[in-house]
């Protein structure tokens, strides 16, 4: 049944068959909605849709690129990361700023005055610049226009003392254009005395005392103390007692003995030499007592062999008042280790030490391991050991292995020669070898006793 077509309908038909294709200008007709379409919103109802028309080609919007993440990078590509250190120490300062100073006043024609001079001199000690001290000198010695006063002198002096230039220091005080006052004097004395020369500063303090008048001394007292007690001690090391008494007896004679640290220094000084007698009639003589006081005739009769006279006078400490610290407690401790009361004396003390909270010191912490180790209470000086927190001390760990080997405890002293070197504490190699020589001595007495027998 053939169905006709309308006019309309019968020309689109036409067009297809004609070109194959629809243009986009063709449009169909819309079809007429329904009752039951009414219903939709108006706008759907009023929507006519053209045929999609190709779109033009756009210029091209390049977007930022994403910064990759610290996740998203390669491991070949990354660095490793430095750790951040602070620095809490000042900064170090440049090393050629006395020299770049001078060149500087130099360019600019401007004459360096005493007060630059004595800033650049301080600097050079503070930095431990010997060449810039010896730039300074030279520039002063060729500066003929300064004058130069007394306090540049003194920090020329102790400038070149500081440094170990002991020739210079000793032309510039022998040609000292200034007279010379007790300050320069002291400074070239204990400068000598620091650096162990005893014997020139003993001579030094002779040539101070005769070529200047008594009573400057005595008004100097106050400041000549510091010289005085360096001159004792270098009586000391180099074995000059003579010096040492006529010393005393000038100051006798002076009538400035009473000064407490002057006392101090010849309690030590005829103790070092053996002259307790000497040593307790100052002792006896002062009226305030102090610490220092008591544990210098403690250290001098614990040298002698005077045991019982230092535990004696530990006691009297505490029964007077007085405050006993840690160097009081070792010397007290070494006393013990040489009396033969199977530590009991000791047990005493160390009771005392952990009643006054001062047996956490490390000094006080070496005397006890070394004092039950000498007792033989080798149980006890492991067990001091093993309370002490902080165990990066050598010497620590040194008394115990002492204890052990003089004992005869050397598998013990093996092992902990292991345990030590695992650690990380650095064992000496004289101690090695004493322990070493300690077990073979051993070994072959043991093999002497087999052979008799």
């Amino acid at each position: 049944m053939i169905i006709p077509l309308s006019s309309k309908l019968y020309s689109a038909v036409s067009c297809i068959c004609s070109n194959n294709t629809i243009n986009s200008s063709t449009e169909l007709p819309l079809r007429r909605p329904k009752r039951h379409d009414q219903s939709l919103p108006p706008t759907q109802q009023s929507t006519r849709l053209p045929l999609r028309t190709p779109k033009k080609a756009q210029p091209s919007i390049e977007l930022p690129r994403r910064t990759p993440n610290r996740h998203d990078q390669s491991p070949k590509k990354t660095q490793p990361i430095k750790p951040l250190t602070i620095n809490t120490t000042k900064s170090k300062r440049k090393k050629s700023s006395t020299s770049n100073v001078i060149r500087l006043m130099d360019s600019l024609n401007q004459p360096i005055t005493t007060e630059i001079y004595s800033s650049l001199i301080k600097e050079c000690i503070l930095r431990s610049d010997s060449r810039g001290a010896l730039l300074l000198h030279s520039r002063l010695v060729n500066q003929s226009s300064l004058k130069m006063t007394l306090y540049l002198f003194h920090l020329l002096l102790f400038m070149h003392l500081s440094f170990g230039h002991f020739d210079i220091a000793r032309h510039l005080f022998d040609k000292m254009p200034h007279r010379k006052d007790f300050l320069s004097w002291a400074i070239i004395v204990i400068g000598y005395l620091d650096n162990s020369y005893y014997e020139e500063a003993i001579v030094l303090f002779i040539e101070m005392i005769s070529q200047n008048n008594i009573c400057d001394i005595i008004s100097e007292f106050p400041s000549c103390v510091a010289v005085i007690v360096c001159i004792f001690k270098a009586c000391v090391y180099s074995l000059n007692m003579g010096i040492g008494t006529q010393i005393h007896g000038f100051l006798l004679k002076l009538g400035v003995t009473d000064d407490y640290s002057v006392n101090v220094s010849l309690m030590n000084f005829y103790g070092k030499f053996g002259f307790l007698e000497s040593s307790n009639s100052i002792f006896n003589q002062l009226c305030h007592r102090s610490t220092v006081i008591w544990t210098a005739k403690i250290v001098n009769n614990c040298r002698e062999g005077y045991f019982n006279a230092v535990i004696k006078d530990f006691m009297e400490i505490g029964r007077s008042g007085v405050r006993r610290n840690s160097f009081t407690f070792s010397s007290v401790l070494k006393a013990c280790a040489r009396m033969n009361d199977d530590g009991h004396c000791g047990k005493q003390v160390h009771a005392i030490a952990i009643k006054l909270g001062v047996e956490s010191n490390d000094f006080v912490q070496c005397g006890l391991i070394d004092m039950y180790s000498k007792c033989g209470i080798v149980r006890d000086a492991k067990r001091v050991f093993d309370v002490i927190t902080d165990k990066a001390k050598t010497a620590h760990w040194n008394a115990l292995l002492m204890g052990y080997v003089r004992n005869g405890l050397y598998i013990e002293a093996f092992k902990f020669l292991y345990h030590m070197k695992a650690v990380g504490i650095e064992v000496n190699k004289s101690l090695v070898d004493r322990v070493r020589i300690a077990c073979a001595t051993d070994t072959l007495e043991n093999r002497t006793e087999l052979e008799v027998t």
